[in-house]
């Protein structure tokens, strides 16, 4: 049970194509500018594409300390990298602005994504402040730009948060299928790059049967065989890159390597 978009592949693997900061952020680099932006995604976009991910999804990382609303510029400007590189594109993409769902579905719906993953749903103690995310905005504004086919990822435990809705994980996850209209869950670790508790994506696979679930963080070569034995699919960046930093670059045998073995698990 995956998406249209897949075709028939089964364990799907959704790659991050990490986007240098944006301009605006405190860590973007004024005197390379969008161009080198462009470059250096696109470099890592074709060390993936040459390692055989399912998907690429573009993500603004490294717009460190994140907001939970997207400047005019950073949307501008990543809507531009991500036009830029799509004609090298040759696997479905998605998009994710952190941490903004609407602009994330904006981003999308103009560039021709196949999906957004954001923090639809839920209520969060975060680094950044009270976290309150706006569903019915995205989801109405998908409906508005009429690409109801762009499939809307919902990661249900935020990273760098702690939930407020104390209902088990499990729960949770059905309630944003049946109320807010999820098309895939993803169950998270506590941080970018660390696991997702394997207790928490079984008990969230076992109570949502109706769209994929996919682990969304902390996935690696030493426990990729457990995890597809109980999710649909994983999104991983950090170990992708070298030294399995998550700021460094891609690092095309990693790549390799990784999907060599899940192809004997497929």
């Amino acid at each position: 049970m995956v998406f249209d978009c897949f075709g028939d592949r089964k364990k799907v693997v959704i790659s991050m194509a990490h986007i240098g900061a944006l301009p605006g952020s405190p860590l973007y680099n004024a005197d390379g500018g969008v161009q080198k932006l462009i470059d250096d995604v696109m470099t890592d976009v074709e060390k993936l594409q040459d390692g055989g991910v399912d998907a690429i999804m573009f993500g603004n990382e490294n717009d460190r300390p994140y907001v939970f609303k997207a400047s005019p510029e950073s949307i501008a400007a990543m809507t531009a990298i991500v036009q830029a590189i799509k004609p090298a594109i040759k696997v479905p993409f998605g998009v994710n602005y952190l941490w903004d769902p609407s602009a994330s579905v904006a981003i999308g719906a103009v560039t021709g994504a196949s999906f957004v993953r954001e923090i639809f749903t839920g209520l969060f103690a975060s680094d950044m402040g009270l976290w309150q995310p706006d569903c019915a905005s995205a989801s109405r504004l998908r409906s508005s730009l009429r690409r109801d086919d762009m499939k809307l990822l919902f990661n249900i435990n935020a990273e760098f948060a702690y939930s407020l809705d104390q209902r088990p994980i499990a729960l949770r996850a059905r309630s944003a299928v049946f109320s807010s209209l999820a098309d895939a869950i993803l169950v998270s670790g506590p941080i970018t790059g660390q696991p997702a508790e394997q207790s928490d994506l079984r008990s969230v696979c076992e109570a949502v049967t109706d769209v994929p679930v996919f682990a969304n963080t902390g996935v690696n070569l030493d426990n990729v065989r457990d995890v597809l034995s109980i999710a649909q699919g994983v999104v991983i960046g950090t170990h992708f890159k070298i030294d399995g930093n998550t700021w460094n670059a891609v690092d095309g045998s990693r790549v390799k390597r990784f999907m060599d073995l899940v192809e004997t698990l497929r």
